[in-house]
């Protein structure tokens, strides 16, 4: 074996076991292909091909080219050498999975099955997890009963494995802004140890942000915290200054777009404000871009905090997004350190909580150095 083999094998493994901290990670992305297979049998649900297949194949495809033709890293416009031919988008395989989930175990078993996972995969020793809004044929759990379902699966994880674990109220940004004010008063008004925050999904061109400002202006005032996928899909940085000023976020998802402007590049570094990023995408043809933008963003001194998405579906893991970042976008070791105790301190945990996890992170990158 050459040395260069065995220096990658060791660093491989080094990251493996560096403690991490998942800040943007949505649940129904985590669960297996096997899971899936098995669930979907039960309930005979009818598929074009069997589950693991639909898996291996998710592949969205990009929207209109014209949206990004000026971008200052240029997005690609054709296929991918590894698309498949025929492609599932992740949307519709999240909608799948959603359907043959029958009761509140398998809201426990998906969620425990997720932190399993981070823990065995990626040392990860805090993860926060994003829920959406009950689905119609669940209806019967209502909010607080699913809420609670997800949670035995963070509680038996934390007797496990010793994680600790959040949940995130996701909002769909396809709704309009009163569906999004009665979803936050749900939260609100049946508060839940293991809800930390709200978060604002999907494609950031079907809802801008501005759409949402009620909604987050009363999470603020529950002591909720707040974030969005922002300058992700829409190829504007002001969409991440309208969830900061008006939406009021502690921290972004994604945030690749910020690029297009230097006034936003240069606030949101002095602010250090946090972006989850990840380098796998369900767009095949955009991962290359993924990775170039978050290079940049490297370069340009902001605080990125590497995360998973949708690690069942991509598939991914985190410990693989930190290999992406050493390996091909060479982020020096003492970089990727930082990374992860930057994510302790944009994780939504209480401060004594936050001190134990950032003690913890400490003595065990020591150990590791």
């Amino acid at each position: 074996m050459s040395t260069e083999t065995t220096s990658t094998d060791t660093t491989g493994t080094a990251l493996d076991r560096m403690p991490k901290v998942d800040l943007h990670c949505h649940l129904i992305g985590t669960v297996r292909a096997s899971t899936f297979a098995e669930l979907a049998r039960r309930e005979g649900l009818d598929l074009p091909a069997e589950p693991e297949r639909i898996f291996a194949d998710i592949n969205s495809l990009p929207p209109d080219p014209d949206l990004y033709r000026d971008t200052r890293i240029p997005v690609p416009q054709g296929r991918s050498a590894d698309e498949p031919e025929v492609s599932y988008s992740l949307f519709q395989a999240s909608r799948w999975v959603t359907q043959v989930l029958r009761d509140a175990d398998d809201l426990t078993r998906i969620t425990y099955e997720a932190f399993e996972a981070a823990h065995r995969t990626s040392a990860t020793r805090h993860l926060e997890v994003s829920f959406d809004a009950v689905p119609e044929h669940l209806a019967s759990l209502g909010y607080l009963g699913s809420v609670e379902a997800y949670a035995e699966g963070i509680r038996m994880a934390e007797r496990d494995f010793g994680m600790s674990g959040r949940l995130i109220a996701a909002i769909d940004r396809s709704g309009s802004g009163e569906d999004a004010l009665e979803r936050v008063r749900t939260v609100v008004d049946h508060p839940h140890e293991y809800v930390a925050g709200i978060g604002l999904d999907n494609l950031e061109t079907a809802g801008p942000p501005e759409r949402f400002a009620a909604a987050y202006r009363l999470a603020g005032e529950a002591g909720l915290g707040r974030t969005a996928h922002s300058s992700e899909h829409a190829p504007v940085a002001v969409n991440t200054i309208t969830c900061l000023d008006l939406l009021g976020c502690d921290r972004i998802d994604h945030g690749y777009f910020v690029l297009q402007d230097d006034d936003v590049v240069a606030r949101v570094r002095d602010e250090q404000v946090p972006f989850t990023v990840i380098s796998t995408t369900s767009r095949r043809s955009w991962r290359p871009w993924r990775r170039a933008s978050i290079a940049a963003m490297l370069d340009a001194g902001l605080n990125v905090i590497p995360a998973s998405d949708d690690p069942g579906m991509f598939p991914t893991t985190l410990a693989g997004e930190y290999r992406i970042l050493a390996h091909d976008l060479a982020v020096p070791d003492e970089r990727l350190r930082q990374m992860a105790l930057a994510g302790v301190e944009a994780a939504w945990l209480p401060p004594a909580e936050k001190a134990a996890l950032r003690t913890r992170f400490e003595k065990e990158l020591a150990d590791l150095a």
